[in-house]
């Protein structure tokens, strides 16, 4: 066992609130050439802002290739490390692809951490590698001012069966596959508010790999999945909107929610990523005058190693929520659906 140390308090954010912020990153990004050559293997890249690249390597296969990484959300090593590797690997998941390999991202203040802690995240990591299947083969560590831990993930997909957050259709359901509140619960985590169980359905929620993603991509009816990750439900679901050309319609009432998040955030707990992700995409986003503030911070709330949001035809929801079940996750709803109109939000009661 090693020593206890508060890794929380090294980093000046947690998770994947640490992203930046949607509006900063889009003026970054407005500043960067895209690809001047061709590439015509190159089935994803920067289009769209999708999950993970993905290039064609002949015999209707493509591999999948993605990176993430961040600064702590939960002081216990090994629970870091298996968070952020679960939170890296769901970016194969969400194109459809199967995890085969992953390299390691470790960026820690060796002077201050002692190595059994750093050993743990490593530890953690592993875990989750080993639980998906994949060996973590290596990867690059430096010494950092703070800490930061996460993954290289490559996968394999079939081209025929690659999914795009752009792929969406008029008339598709929204189905989430886990619920809402991770950002909240790791705020209250820091103001020392989260309670043991709290905690335990935060790990539990953020180490469970997104393993239905190949299953719901080889579903018929299934033309778009993404994952739900810093830039919150609202900013994904943006993303589905604005590659598709449609208006997303979300019943607010119908989001599934952590239960001690959905409290906390009615006494006021809130991160502050939640106030920069509104604040890049609100004007996007309708109908919010009629709900609750505490139910806005939930829907721009960053979620951590979130869910898969799926976009299917109605006819194929039975078998996206049978997938989803089969796979652990039932808390798996329909949340809404994709109409014709402006990429934007219109959120319902």
């Amino acid at each position: 066992m090693s020593e206890k140390v508060r890794l929380t308090g090294f980093s000046h954010g947690g998770g994947c609130g640490c992203k930046i912020a949607p509006a900063v990153l889009e003026r970054i990004l407005a500043e960067v050439p895209k690809n001047a050559l061709p590439y015509p293997g190159l089935l994803v890249g920067l289009e769209n802002g999708d999950d993970a690249a993905v290039y064609d390597v002949g015999g209707g296969m493509a591999v999948v290739a993605t990176t993430d990484f961040f600064m702590p959300i939960v002081d216990d090593g090994f629970d870091f490390g298996r968070i952020a590797a679960t939170n890296a690997i769901s970016d194969v998941y969400a194109m459809g692809g199967k995890p085969i390999l992953a390299l390691a991202i470790l960026a820690m203040p060796v002077d201050k951490l002692p190595p059994a802690v750093i050993g743990d995240i490593v530890r953690g990591g592993l875990s989750v590698c080993q639980a998906a299947g994949i060996p973590l083969a290596g990867g690059h560590s430096i010494d950092s001012v703070e800490p930061i831990y996460g993954l290289v993930a490559l996968g394999l997909v079939e081209t025929a069966r690659i999914k795009r957050n752009d792929g969406g259709r008029a008339g598709d359901a929204l189905v989430l596959g886990k619920p809402l509140g991770v950002g909240i619960l790791s705020a209250a985590l820091k103001k020392g508010m989260l309670s043991p169980q709290g905690y335990d359905t935060m790990i539990e929620i953020t180490t469970r790999l997104n393993t239905p993603g190949p299953d719901l991509a080889a579903l018929e009816g299934v033309h778009a999945i993404t994952d739900v990750t810093g830039f919150a439900l609202l900013g994904h679901a943006l993303e589905i909107c604005r590659g598709s050309g449609l208006t997303a319609h979300l019943r607010v009432s119908e989001v599934p929610v952590i239960p001690e998040a959905q409290s906390l955030a009615r006494d006021g707990i809130v991160t502050g990523a939640s106030g920069r992700n509104w604040a890049s995409y609100g004007a996007s986003v309708k109908g919010h005058d009629g709900i609750a503030d505490w139910q806005r911070n939930l829907l721009t709330d960053p979620q951590t190693s979130g869910g898969l949001l799926v976009s299917c035809a109605q006819d194929a929801v039975p078998a996206v929520l049978e997938t989803f079940r089969r796979h652990g996750f039932a808390e798996a709803a329909v949340i809404g659906h994709l109409a014709e109109g402006e990429p934007q939000v219109q959120l319902l009661p």
